[in-house]
């Protein structure tokens, strides 16, 4: 991932332009503050599979890394980034502004929205029900107890309250078509409180653990369910990162990191 860089008056950087996908598109980022997507964001959008048109919401969007991976991977994909944060909606829009951008970020709307609101009140914020074909969501994964990060942006994008998981996966449960996809990357240890979160919104849940290397702990989850299913619970195979003694990625991971490749459900997508 190569980066150049914005400069603020004072002659401080302020903000780095961030390729992706070698160079297929770019993102606005923070630089020393605030939320910096990287590989989390690029395999949440490995996850998003279509042959055709397909409508994404991307929940809690920062800058638009995982939803802008989908829309660049699958060119008839139409995506919307959703976020809270005035100052990350301000980094996202200045991303789609990127002439660098222009032809992605013609299918690429934003929305600055809690993902949490409910009701009417979501929406009357532009996320009414039953709309999207596939809803990612990539929640803050510190428990709270955690040291929290000094930067106040930083902290609230990567603190979990308490209950976000239901309140992010009901939203998800709102927006989504029936027989609709939802997934997620979170941290292993969430895997009880996603499960209760589901509950009998989401079935076929599909989880897959990634590990750095073969022999070392779990240190991401990728989860993905449909809309309304019953479908029985499914334990994939783990994902290895790199091989032993390396920190090169292994063939398969780099490909779902630089957008070669989707990261398919084994059961049905709807």
């Amino acid at each position: 991932m190569s980066e150049s860089q914005f400069e603020a008056v004072d002659g401080d950087v302020v903000d780095t332009i961030d390729a992706f996908h070698f160079g297929r598109f770019y993102l606005v980022q923070p630089k020393g503050r605030g939320h910096r997507s990287g590989m989390d964001a690029m395999l949440l959008a490995a996850m998003v599979d279509a042959d055709g048109p397909i409508e994404v919401a991307d929940l809690g969007a920062g800058a638009g890394a995982a939803g802008l991976g989908v829309a660049v991977r699958l060119p008839e994909a139409r995506v919307t980034l959703i976020e809270k944060s005035p100052d990350m909606v301000a980094y996202a829009e200045k991303t789609l502004a990127l002439p660098e951008n222009a032809p992605v970020a013609a299918r690429a709307r934003l929305i600055e929205a809690d993902v949490t609101l409910k009701g009417r009140e979501r929406v009357a914020a532009g996320l009414p029900d039953d709309i999207y074909d596939h809803v990612i969501m990539n929640p803050p994964f510190n428990h709270a107890g955690d040291r929290r990060a000094p930067d106040g942006l930083k902290a609230e994008a990567h603190v979990l309250l308490d209950g976000l998981f239901d309140a992010w996966i009901r939203t998800a449960g709102a927006i989504l078509k029936p027989g609709g996809q939802m997934s997620l990357i979170a941290r292993p240890e969430s895997i009880a409180d996603i499960i209760t979160a589901c509950g009998k919104r989401f079935g076929g849940l599909e989880f897959t653990m990634i590990h750095p290397r073969q022999g070392e702990n779990a240190i991401r989850l990728l989860v993905s369910g449909v809309k309304g299913s019953r479908a029985r619970p499914v334990f994939r195979a783990p994902i290895f990162m790199h091989p032993e003694g390396s920190h090169k990625f292994l063939a398969e991971v780099d490909d779902l990191n630089n957008g070669r490749a989707a990261y398919r459900r084994l059961g049905p997508r709807r």
